[in-house]
């Protein structure tokens, strides 16, 4: 409560939450402005029947069943990142460049952008394909696609923009936000569809095990957010300046989920790409294979979403934590972790802790991503389905990150206080 009061007293940190909120305000107003020219009702019913067209419509948070101009959402950003990500591992030069401080950022975020449009011309072609069986019956088909494809471009690109003057000037990271405020938004979504399960003759005492479990996932959730293994750094007497600094103790904290909500968000991402062109391009066969054997709820979907889970998540864990600099940093300013001499050991030593905890944060990622669908289908209690464990990490860790960032903004400003 004591930092509640605060934001509202700290000028530059209201001024940031209130553009956040401008800005996300902005994004859902943009997300009811359809594309003209389609059956909209035809569209929503089809989204209604939920599965994978229910998971794409949830982090869109809603535009792709009303056909918006944001219905390609955040995801060919993320998407491109990924991309982006991937090939610094497989091209130097990209390495290079990430590498070169804050002009190679400034690079590399531009050469982000561009790929994430040219990812957005061949989903929204992809998507107006699709949706050609819904076009007006007295609109010309070519008009249709040109107008259609550049509005969902052109959206797609301020909601890029939108994510990053987030992350810029306001308060949280850009991406993660919309991503968060369009799950949100689909909530009540999933409220109306439970009361009519339970109208229909769902057991009201199996929706509320489906709450309390949902809820106890909530709580792991934080637990494991907050989680991290204190490395003891004992650092000898040095001199500072004039004076004798004396030996004291600290600890390195190594959270247990280096790269928190991201590993799964990317691993839903990639997952969704084979999924879209499926089911947006009406090839019979092929849309006869992944229907019976590539599916929300089948075996090889969540198999190769456990997969990519781990992949990405200790992927981020390599890009994020380099022992090499740690043990280097500890080494300059005279520390050493007990027990473990300074240079390479220490170095096989962070690995090793690193890996560890990169295995178990993998792990529980994996099981929040599949164990409500387990749940879900015991219980009969489907209309949570889309939802899941993906998107209730989502918004847990967003929410989380959010809240720290704020309090790390009122101590920063309270430092600088006690230094003027």
């Amino acid at each position: 409560m004591q930092n509640l009061r605060l934001v509202f007293k700290i000028p530059e940190l209201r001024n940031r939450i209130l553009f956040s909120l401008l800005i996300l305000t902005v994004y859902r107003l943009g997300s009811h402005i359809p594309i003209s020219g389609v059956n909209l009702e035809a569209i929503s019913a089809l989204f209604s029947q939920g599965g994978v067209l229910g998971f794409f419509n949830l982090f869109s948070g809603g535009a792709l069943s009303r056909f918006s101009i944001f219905a390609l959402g955040i995801l060919p950003y993320i998407n491109a990142s990924i991309i982006m990500q991937l090939m610094a591992i497989i091209w130097p030069k990209i390495k290079e460049i990430m590498e070169e401080g804050e002009s190679g950022r400034k690079q590399i975020a531009q050469y982000t952008r561009y790929l994430a449009i040219g990812l957005s011309v061949v989903q929204a072609l992809m998507i107006t394909i699709g949706f050609k069986q819904f076009i007006n019956p007295d609109l010309s088909v070519v008009l249709f696609f040109f107008y259609s494809v550049i509005s969902l471009v052109a959206g797609a690109a301020l909601v890029m923009w939108f994510a990053e003057i987030i992350t810029e000037y306001g308060i949280g990271n850009g991406a993660s936000l919309l991503i968060f405020v369009g799950i949100i938004a689909q909530m009540p979504f999933y409220i109306r569809n439970t009361y009519v399960l339970v109208q229909g003759g769902t057991s009201i005492f199996a929706v509320l095990i489906l709450v309390l479990f949902f809820l106890g996932m909530i709580v792991g959730i934080v637990l494991v957010q907050e989680a991290e293994r204190r490395v003891p750094v004992q650092y000898a007497r040095r001199i500072v300046g004039r004076k004798m600094v004396g030996a004291q103790s600290t600890y390195i904290p190594l959270r247990l989920i280096q790269g928190g909500v991201m590993p799964i968000i990317f691993a839903s991402a990639v997952l969704q790409f084979p999924l879209m062109f499926v089911e947006y391009l009406h090839i019979p066969a092929i849309k006869q294979v992944f229907t019976q054997y590539y599916h929300y709820n089948g075996f090889i979907y969540n198999a190769l979403f456990c997969i990519l889970i781990f992949f990405f998540t200790y992927f981020y864990t390599a890009i994020s934590f380099n022992p090499n600099d740690l043990a280097e940093s500890i080494r300059k300013n005279g520390g050493f972790i007990m027990g473990v001499r300074p240079g390479k050991p220490t170095v096989d030593y962070l690995e090793k802790i690193i890996t560890r905890l990169t295995f178990l944060g993998a792990v529980f990622l994996a099981i929040v991503a599949l164990v409500p669908t387990i749940v879900s289908n015991v219980t009969n209690v489907t209309s949570f389905m889309g939802l899941g464990g993906t998107a209730l990490l989502i918004m847990v860790g967003v929410a989380m990150d959010v809240v720290k960032q704020i309090e790390t903004f009122i101590i920063s400003k309270r430092y600088e206080g006690l230094m003027e």
